[in-house]
């Protein structure tokens, strides 16, 4: 605790402490007030301005420190300065004294309760930042809550110091007007719990429900004048219908069916969606058959003689479209309808809140779910519209090798791909805007796998701008010059770079238009993506989004997490809804090293001045990676500082991608990094590291002290 804080504390603690010591109280009761009323009266009118502000001093000090005996002072005030002083005295002393109180709540135990239950308050807390005035107003309206309680809590909370003053002084004048006009005759007055009989308070808490009864009307209100060119069907041919058979299609489409729904999944293009046909599926063949070429290549450290096999291009492509049709029963039409999910193949258009047209046929449903996913970005780059670039979409159907491929973009989509035809011979170019590949992870990661690309043959060059491409058609055959040049600049720096393919990788952009979003009036986010709220709901009720289009985070895993959420929250919602859960979602580059993450990064926690501990595991000390030959890589835990819970997770090596699993369970399910610790873990396998670097946190975490005494009983028990 810093010395502002004690010092406060002190001076909190000497002053609470005086007036107990002192026993003040006793001149805060209804008897002594009655008794003085007409000598205070006296002084007052002849002395009123000190007599204002010594009553005013007094009343903010009372309620700063949370002091019993804030009721009999707005007695007194009326009793000694009439009802109109009364009130304006009162209205604005309980309302500075309650803004102390609310700063002091914040200044002495706002940290502590974030670093200690932040995650447990994130939803709250997002929903004081949007919703807090209305939250605040409620509370001060109704008599039931105790004041001091409110200003203790709200000190806890994001909002701001001039909202929590302007809406509790409005809040709390009607219960202030009612102790006012009781102060007025408080010679009548046998007890302050007479103030506010049943009727009365029952009258404040209704007035408290106001402000969310009326932004409930306005919500209301709002929405039948959304919903007022359509008509609501009489009745409905789905429960759900599901746009779009991706990861996050699928999975909903499959949640509706197993609690009985009917539901129905339209896509117009082929079932399972990018994940299956250009993204995961084939990137993840393609990464298998570029680390068996780079095996090959440590086939004399692993003793063996050097290999000289070369890869088969066109046998690599076709091995990829082999596999994406042995994994494509998995996302058939016949195993969903076998699921009871209803697929039909067209073009879906929404025409109103519940109905969309397929095919020239008008479908109903209670509720739509959208997941029409992403498409790669094609940036407005001069001359590229003349040029036959290839995208993650299109690259699948090359047989021919590229004589130098060009990839634009650094992140993880034209790493993986970089690094995996270098491995299988070709010449790569890669060209990145930002001063690293990865720009989101930490530098450190970042440099070790572009080190290990300039390993691998690819050319990188980071902090460079394109700034157009030409395309020479006549330079296409294999003895003339390359046919794509892209100017490059940085700063005053110009270069040229030539090559035969361009692969566009400067990540995806969400498919929000040509179905009919754009009539109904969807609203979309900055982002471009569907905007839903925490229940994954578009503006329109019946309308919910996942996925890609959706975000906020644009993997398969993460669209499939949706899916629950928009199948339960669509068909259950009228007796509870569940928000998205985004607060452990797991990462994964599946380079060489694989780079996996959860939570945060040293990069992100610093940019969030959020305190954490730094605790490393190099996996060179690590029995099973020295036994495989990798040894490169490491992984790194951040913690709250001086305890085991875990902010987030880096592992930097073979496998990352399987080995961040148990960061992701522990995270999830609140488990500490001592947990991790007294696992038993097989012996020798990579996912001892994960042990490892728990002991590593543990001893840099020891009691010393209680070591140094076990150190004296050791001793004394030998004799010594």
């Amino acid at each position: 605790m810093n010395r502002a804080r004690l010092l406060l504390l002190l001076v909190m603690g000497c002053l609470i402490g005086a007036f107990f010591a002192l026993d003040l109280g006793r001149y805060l009761s209804l008897g002594a007030l009655q008794a003085q009323q007409a000598a205070l009266a006296q002084w007052v009118d002849s002395h009123f301005v000190a007599a204002c502000l010594l009553f005013v001093s007094i009343y903010v000090l009372s309620t700063a420190l949370s002091l019993p005996g804030a009721s009999l002072l707005t007695l007194g005030g009326s009793a000694v300065f009439g009802i109109g002083w009364g009130l304006l005295l009162v209205s604005f002393a309980s309302t500075i004294g309650a803004t102390l109180a609310f700063l002091s709540a914040r200044f002495l135990l706002r940290d502590w309760v974030t670093a200690r239950f932040g995650d447990k308050l994130a939803t709250f807390q997002a929903g004081m930042e949007k919703d807090g005035a209305f939250y605040l107003l409620s509370l001060r309206l109704i008599p039931l809550f105790p004041f001091f309680l409110v200003n203790l809590l709200m000190g806890l909370t994001p909002i701001r110091v001039s909202t929590y003053y302007w809406v509790s002084q409005l809040g709390m004048l009607p219960g202030t007007f009612v102790y006012v006009l009781a102060g007025s005759e408080i010679g009548q007055l046998t007890s302050t719990g007479n103030i506010l009989s049943p009727g009365l308070m029952v009258a404040l808490t209704l007035l408290g429900l106001m402000p969310f009864l009326i932004k409930r009307a306005i919500q209301q209100l709002a929405l039948r004048r959304l919903h007022a060119p359509y008509r609501k069907p009489a009745r409905y041919d789905y429960n759900l219908l599901v746009v779009g058979a991706g990861a996050g299609g699928l999975v909903t489409s499959y949640i509706a069916a197993a609690v009985k729904a009917k539901v129905a999944l339209v896509e117009k293009h082929k079932m399972g969606g990018d994940c299956l046909n250009s993204g995961c599926v084939p990137s993840k063949a393609l990464i298998r058959s570029a680390r068996f070429a780079a095996e090959q290549r440590k086939a004399e450290a692993l003793g063996f003689s050097p290999s000289q096999s070369c890869a088969d291009f066109a046998a690599v492509m076709e091995r990829v479209a082999t596999v994406i049709k042995e994994v494509e029963p998995h996302d058939s039409v016949e195993r969903y309808e076998g699921l009871g999910v209803e697929c039909i193949e067209g073009e879906a258009r929404l025409i109103s809140p519940w109905e969309v047209e397929v095919n020239g046929q008008r479908l109903t449903s209670r509720h739509i779910v959208i997941a029409t996913g992403a498409r790669p970005f094609v940036p407005d780059l001069p001359g590229l519209a003349d040029v036959p670039y290839l995208t993650s979409d299109s690259l699948w159907q090359l047989r021919t090798p590229p004589r130098r491929l060009l990839v634009l973009g650094g992140g993880p989509i034209g790493c993986e791909l970089a690094q995996s035809f270098a491995l299988l011979g070709i010449p790569v170019t890669q060209v990145e805007l930002a001063d690293q590949l990865l720009p989101r992870e930490e530098r450190e990661v970042a440099d070790a796998l572009q080190s290990q690309l300039a390993r691998d043959g690819v050319t990188v060059l980071t902090g460079w701008r394109t700034e157009r491409v030409d395309y020479l058609p006549s330079a296409e055959a294999q003895d003339t010059p390359l046919p794509i040049r892209l100017q490059l600049r940085r700063g005053d720096d110009v270069q040229v770079i030539e090559g035969d393919q361009l692969l566009l990788a400067l990540g995806r952009v969400a498919n929000v238009s040509g179905f009919g979003l754009e009539a109904l009036g969807v609203e979309l986010a900055p982002r471009g993506t569907v905007a839903v709220d925490g229940f994954l709901a578009t503006n329109y009720p019946s309308i919910l989004a996942v996925g890609d289009v959706a975000g906020p985070y644009q993997f398969t895993h993460v669209a499939a997490h949706q899916a629950w959420y928009a199948a339960v929250n669509a068909l259950f919602g009228q007796f509870k809804r569940f928000k998205a859960d985004y607060r452990v979602i797991p990462t994964a580059t599946y380079t060489t090293p694989e780079i996996a993450r959860v939570g945060l990064n040293r990069k992100e926690a610093e940019a969030e001045s959020i305190p954490f501990e730094t605790t490393r595991f190099e996996l060179a000390e690590l029995d099973r990676a020295i036994a495989d030959g990798e040894r490169h890589g490491f992984i790194e835990v951040l913690t709250v500082p001086g305890k085991e819970k875990i902010l987030g997770a880096t592992i930097v090596g073979t496998h990352a991608g399987e080995r961040i699993a148990e960061f992701v369970l522990a995270m999830r399910h609140q488990l500490g990094l001592g947990k991790i610790l007294a696992t038993i873990h097989a012996y020798p396998t990579l996912m001892e590291g994960n042990k490892y670097v728990a002991g590593e946190w543990k001893r840099a975490h020891q009691p010393t002290r209680v070591l140094a005494l076990l150190a004296r009983y050791h001793s004394w028990r030998r004799g010594a």
